[in-house]
């Protein structure tokens, strides 16, 4: 048998070792440094392991026994104390193994709305979760929506006891008090906790597979701008759209430069520059009637670049598939969303259709919650200013910062396209912008 002083001399190895005990208990020391007191036994006829607990120094044996479990940091006492518990079920023929998976899920089952909400935050913030984590921006927002709609109505009820008409009635009075946005949002909070419960393996009927989104209200396509989550299902479901590689790569040109789909499509070579990466509508072609700069960041080059491969006999940037000397038509970026958008909802039924114009506002709402500067997004949308003496002078002296932010932008995206949190790329263009702001000056008296 072991004693205290043996176990706190017990060092980790390279690779997990036991040290018995008595009666099929032993101590597993992992490379970690835990020591986690196990029991092996057979039962009908096959050989199970029950986790014990993990052994604490620190514990003096003064608990009641009715008090300790299954998997708490024990003493070498209750560890015993618990073996003999064990022992008694196998004698009677019950696994301990199975008693203690059989309480852990009659206690998941025995949560709230509320403690199962938490759960699923908790998963979605975890960065091991995968692609399976959500943004920074897009789990802040479903954290507040609970805590401000659906904490104080459902948050202390079972799952079961969330039935279809009790939903349909908090939607309804959070759609009367908020509007359809914020309800819309808490609605898919109260979808996405149940779809969690279930994957977590818990029998629950999920009352929003009734409720349809469109049942509740109904937002119109016009005020679509995609949320990161959005961004990586599209751009995910972008590439599996059975389309030319090019008008994938379009689609991601647009998003990245937040220009007009018509801006786009009648561009030529002659507007690109390579060298300074820039790339200079025409006036005749902008709708403020101005010529109009955009800063092209790295991944935008690169676009252009397989563009100018593939395109290299024809003066636009991508021409039409059949006459090379006239770009595309006007509908064909529109039958790429719309084909993307219905692979996205093959898995995300309530996942809303867009068009090439919400790319734009995509890139307008993403770069205005990360708060750069308003000045620069507005020059970036070409927005004519309301002082034009001002705009003449600003549209060279926001040039850097500009370009900052637009390859900020592009990072943003790849990052939320791999299931990644953007927000240390936006810290580190503000830093940088703002470094223009004394050592750029280039207007002075």
């Amino acid at each position: 048998m072991l004693t205290d002083r043996e176990l706190g001399a017990l060092e980790p190895k390279e690779k997990m070792f036991k040290v018995t005990d008595r009666d099929g208990m032993y101590v597993a020391v992992l490379p970690t440094g835990t020591k986690a007191f196990r029991y092996d036994y057979r039962i009908n006829g096959r050989r199970e392991t029950l986790a014990i607990g993990r052994y604490d120094p620190a514990l003096k044996p003064t608990r009641d026994s009715e008090t300790i479990q299954y998997g708490m940091g024990l003493s070498l006492r209750e560890a015993r104390t618990l073996l003999d518990r064990a022992r008694l079920d196998v004698e009677r023929g019950v696994s301990p193994s199975r008693v203690k998976v059989e309480k852990r899920t009659a206690a998941n089952e025995a949560l709230t709305f509320g403690g199962w909400a938490e759960k699923y935050f908790a998963f979605k913030a975890d960065p091991k979760s995968g692609a399976e984590q959500l943004a920074d921006s897009t789990l802040e927002l479903r954290r507040a929506t609970y805590r401000r709609t659906l904490e104080a109505e459902i948050g202390r009820l079972r799952l079961e006891e969330i039935t279809v008409p009790r939903v349909r009635a908090v939607l309804e009075d959070i759609k009367d008090k908020r509007g359809p946005a914020v309800a819309l949002h808490a609605r898919e909070v109260v979808r996405a906790v149940f779809v969690h419960a279930q994957s977590s393996g818990i029998q629950a009927i999920n009352p929003c597979d009734v409720v349809r989104a469109a049942s509740i209200a109904r937002l119109e396509p016009r005020d679509r701008a995609l949320s990161p989550d959005e961004i990586r299902k599209f751009l995910s479901a972008l590439e599996r759209v059975a389309c030319a590689p090019t008008l994938r790569l379009a689609l991601r040109f647009v998003l990245l430069t937040g220009v007009r789909k018509s801006e786009f499509i009648d561009a030529t070579w002659h507007e690109i520059d390579f060298d300074k990466g820039l790339w200079t509508i025409p006036a005749a072609r902008m709708k403020a009637g101005k010529a109009h700069v955009v800063p092209l960041c790295e991944q935008a080059l690169d676009i252009l670049t397989a563009f100018k491969s593939c395109f290299a006999a024809s003066e636009c940037l991508h021409p039409g598939r059949y006459d090379h000397d006239m770009p595309i038509s006007n509908a064909t970026l529109n039958r790429v969303i719309d084909a993307a958008v219905k692979i996205v909802q093959k898995d995300d039924p309530e996942f809303l259709p867009f068009g090439v114009h919400d790319l734009r506002r995509t890139f307008s709402t993403g770069l205005n919650r990360a708060k750069f500067d308003e000045r620069w997004i507005e020059m970036s949308l070409a927005h004519a200013s309301k002082n034009r003496i001002a705009a003449v002078y600003n549209v060279n002296r926001y040039l850097s910062e500009r370009k900052i932010m637009h390859q900020c932008w592009a990072d943003m995206v790849d990052a939320w396209a791999r299931g990644e949190s953007a927000r240390e790329l936006i810290a580190n263009a503000k830093r940088r912008a703002a470094e223009f702001h004394e050592d750029d000056l280039d207007y002075d008296l």
